[in-house]
């Protein structure tokens, strides 16, 4: 009789990013110690070794770190709880998928280019953790699973953040940390990013629809596990709709929806920094509720927002004070897990900065490209900064630390120093579609019952194609300006 052979649980998230900053703490131990300069540390000479301390404090320092978007995801579980026991967007949804009538797919192509317009305007990532719980309702009912609701947010706004145009978080960063001396052209820097932004959006497009038809066609190709499968159905497959039921909205459930579309709605335009354009409009908005203006939000603004929406539907939908209280902190529940994956994550970052390891990384790298034709100097380049950016995946952080250094030595090679720049945005953008360093996946992959394991065997072929179309059209342009 044969045996069934034992499937091997892989690896959760919490233990891969612990995992990795053990790793981190290891490598300071093998790398030469840093000298300093008085109390300054003398760029690239070395690393400061990691202590024991340092490498258990560092998930904890982590949530120091991100303690405004562990509040901001706090508080969305509460919003989305409330919006829930309405059952207005499960029947809201349903609604829209008995509308389109087999034509689910066109969603696909219509959100991901509305998230990527998102990400290369004002670097929309951390902000969409809210839309993976959203969309996963939506394509589990459409016959779809949370793969492809997941691929829709992080490649919609991936694209949008590696190709970015006028994002101040990455491209704004990156020039305004450029030596005086060094002036790039903004129109080259919005062409390039224009480029590197719709190529990824046609490549993520292409990947995810074709996935999205074999998974409708044949429920059994879906790449998640049975576990996921079934997590999946308990948190999302609740409101599967039978192909004869009728389904309509309640007057107070219009309302709800409305409500809940203008939350997001104002979060966005909150987020969007409108100085930046020149843009004064939004300046009278909301500073007498939150303290900042529109433009001028970022979590806890965001936070404040959001609890106040929360109030109002209750008391549109006529929600007890018990019910409310009660609803509100059993959605907040459901975050913690989430939390602590963000703010964990985080760690490694943390870790990073106290030892030097970033700053060693690029210091000493930029000694071999000095020696290299544009041809080899652009994928190097992208190359180097896919490593930083996994251990540093915040854009602006990378942007601070990188762009004097590449910068400077970009221009005295006589190279373009704007593809140098969107080098390194683009490299960073498309190791966020992937880290497990980056709050953003780590949260959004648990809301959705995604295991990271799983998003990224899935997502390798896609990220993979993604970077070489990224390195052939950053080396010509390199070569070619």
């Amino acid at each position: 009789m044969a045996t069934k052979k034992k499937r091997k649980d892989v690896l959760t998230s919490f233990s891969i990013i612990f995992i990795l900053i053990f790793v981190l703490g290891i490598i300071t131990y093998i790398l030469p110690q840093a000298s300093f300069s008085g109390d300054a540390i003398i760029n690239g000479s070395g690393v400061v070794r990691a202590t024991l301390p340092d490498i258990l404090m560092a998930p904890l320092k982590g949530f120091e770190n991100a303690i405004d978007v562990c509040i901001f995801v706090l508080i969305l579980g509460g919003f989305l709880a409330i919006v829930a026991k309405t059952k207005a967007l499960e029947t809201g949804i349903q609604v829209l998928v008995k509308a389109l009538k087999g034509n689910e797919l066109a969603l696909i192509p219509i959100l991901m280019f509305i998230f990527s317009i998102a990400g290369t305007t004002y670097g929309m990532l951390e902000e969409t953790v809210g839309f993976y719980a959203l969309l996963a309702a939506a394509m589990v009912m459409a016959g779809m699973d949370t793969v492809v609701s997941s691929a829709i947010v992080l490649l919609g706004a991936g694209s949008g953040v590696l190709g970015s145009t006028i994002n101040p978080f990455a491209v704004g960063a990156a020039i305004s940390a450029l030596p005086d001396n060094i002036k790039v052209n903004q129109g080259i820097i919005i062409s390039i990013g224009t480029l590197l932004w719709f190529s990824t959006l046609i490549i993520s497009i292409l990947f995810v629809m074709n996935y999205a038809k074999k998974v409708i066609k044949k429920k059994g190709s879906t790449i998640l596990s049975l576990r996921e499968r079934k997590d999946m159905e308990m948190e999302y497959g609740q409101g599967a709709l039978k192909k004869d039921e009728k389904v309509k909205l309640t007057k107070k459930q219009v309302i709800t929806l409305w409500l809940f579309a203008l939350t997001f709605a104002v979060m966005i335009v909150g987020f969007i920094p409108w100085g930046d354009f020149n843009v004064s409009i939004f300046d009278k908005f909301t500073g007498w509720l939150t303290g900042s203006p529109l433009g001028s939000w970022y979590f806890y603004e965001a936070s404040i927002w959001f609890l106040i929406m929360s109030v109002i539907i209750g008391l549109v939908n006529r929600t007890g004070e018990k019910q409310f209280v009660d609803t509100f902190i059993d959605g907040a529940d459901d975050m913690v897990g989430v939390i602590l994956i963000i703010a964990i994550a985080r760690g490694a970052s943390v870790l990073m900065s106290i030892t030097y390891l970033d700053n060693y990384i690029i210091y000493n790298a930029t000694e071999l490209l000095k020696v290299v034709p544009a041809g080899i100097f652009a994928p190097l380049n992208y190359l180097l900064h896919i490593i930083l950016s996994i251990l540093v995946p915040s854009s602006s952080a990378l942007a601070s630390l990188s762009a004097p250094i590449i910068g400077p030595l970009t221009n005295g090679l006589g190279y373009s120093t704007e593809v140098s720049i969107m080098t390194i945005v683009a490299a960073n953008g498309l190791v966020n579609l992937i880290t497990p360093t980056c709050g953003a996946i780590m949260g959004g992959l648990a809301l959705a019952k995604v295991q990271y394991s799983t998003w990224v065997k899935w997502a390798g072929k896609v990220v993979a194609t993604i970077a070489i179309a990224n390195i052939v059209i950053l080396t010509a342009l390199m070569i070619l300006l």
